[in-house]
């Protein structure tokens, strides 16, 4: 009987184990959804921070309609994941539930149970009933084994009043975390509905804007082509002064090592060039940013416009926007190897990391000059604030020789 009872408690141990597994995994699931949370609410602070500005170009849509199906795409995820709190939470209270009614029960059974060992020990508490239980023993070996059931039953017995305990303290907690879970699910629901008004407030903002794009689709068919024009523009000035770079650093490498290789392409890396070449690329996905702070603004490769989706749009690079008086930094140790400066635009600089380039366009001062050697986070210059807008935006672009590369691909959650 005795053994029967201890292999009850050892199940009811072990099912306990299993659900606290349970429980920490789904811990570990919500911590990761609220990291999730936090980072999205974070994103769109920063949206209204700095893609939002106080002072508005009149008649610049086009920005504040990317800005504003920006902040709705976060807008909508920030819900969805905020749906899975919820969901987890839900079934966290359950189980609870289950759990609470389980050892609501377990503890019943013990406490019947001990109830039943103090009456009998009761009855049978003088020593002389003991005593009596032993001598009136036929033999030494039946003797031997009434003194273990004894200690048996006493080791039992002391168990049990343990588990009492044990299943008290857990029913207490399990109740306590039930109500702290229930509180949180509430909050999370009230901020679920605030970012659904909030979502339904953005799109109705959208719709307005739409509306009155499509009363002046000729002004904004003109923003769209000046933008294209002068994205164009610095893009083909630092094309053609990367392949500048490569020819005049090729004619150095041939003077130094008594070549003549001509190519207007391809780097002819020296050997402490490839060591930086493959330093550079072991980084792939862990650079850091081009800025401190700030948020990406326009992502690299082919796009649809967020008014007319039949025109397509191309970035060859990506834009971060940032805050007013920021620096753009240098992503990777390298060289200075040439400054941009568009007539009636703004700077640039080009760093060379072996056989890639980073360039950071839309400086209003620059911090180095060609020649220099720079360390990554290294400050290279101030990056432009339009005063029409309030915006600060630095466009960032990557290569390797003269093919482009996605820097979403290359600086750590670009």
């Amino acid at each position: 009987m005795i053994y029967k009872k201890r292999y009850i408690v050892w199940v009811i141990l072990f099912l306990g184990l299993v659900s606290s597994q349970n429980i920490t995994a789904q811990t570990n699931e919500q911590k990761a959804l609220e990291a999730k949370r936090e980072k999205l609410q974070n994103e769109i602070r920063d949206i209204n921070r700095l893609l939002f500005a106080g002072k508005k170009e009149k008649g610049n849509v086009l920005d504040q309609m990317d800005a504003l199906d920006k902040k709705i795409n976060v807008r909508q995820q920030l819900i969805r994941v905020t749906n899975q709190q919820s969901n987890l939470l839900n079934r966290q209270i359950n189980a609870n539930i289950k759990n609470i009614t389980k050892l609501r029960e377990d503890l019943k059974t013990l406490k019947d149970d001990y109830g039943l060992m103090i009456q009998k020990s009761y009855q049978n508490r003088s020593q002389q009933s003991r005593l009596m239980f032993l001598l009136s023993s036929e033999d030494f070996f039946q003797a031997f084994k009434r003194m273990r059931y004894m200690k048996q039953y006493t080791d039992y017995r002391r168990e049990q009043g343990e588990q009492i305990v044990t299943k008290t303290d857990d029913l207490s907690r399990l109740n306590k975390d039930l109500n702290e879970e229930r509180k949180t699910k509430e909050v999370l629901i009230a901020q679920n509905r605030k970012a659904k008004n909030q979502l339904f407030k953005e799109i109705e903002s959208q719709k307005a804007l739409l509306a009155s794009i499509r009363k002046n689709e000729s002004k904004y068919m003109a923003s769209i082509q000046k933008k294209k024009k002068e994205a164009k523009k610095i893009d083909r000035q630092i094309e053609n002064l990367i392949r500048s770079v490569i020819v005049a650093a090729n004619k150095k490498t041939n003077k130094q090592t008594g070549k003549k290789i001509v190519t207007a392409n391809k780097f002819l890396l020296t050997p402490e060039a490839t060591v930086v070449a493959k330093n550079f690329t072991a980084n792939k996905g862990k650079l850091i940013w081009p800025v401190e702070k700030g948020i990406k603004s326009q992502g690299f490769g082919v796009y649809n416009d967020a008014v007319y989706p039949g025109i397509k749009h191309e970035s060859n690079g990506v834009i971060i926007a940032t805050d007013p008086g920021a620096r753009a930094r240098a992503i990777f140790e390298g060289e200075v190897i040439a400054i941009l400066s568009v007539p009636g635009g703004k700077k640039g600089v080009q760093i060379k990391h072996g056989n890639f380039i980073s360039t950071y366009y839309n400086l209003s001062d620059l911090y180095v000059k060609k020649g220099d050697i720079v360390a990554a986070k290294e400050e290279l210059g101030k990056i432009y604030t339009n005063q029409a807008n309030g915006q600060t935006r630095l466009k960032f672009y990557l290569y390797e020789d003269t093919s482009r590369l996605n820097p979403e691909d290359w600086v750590y959650q670009l």
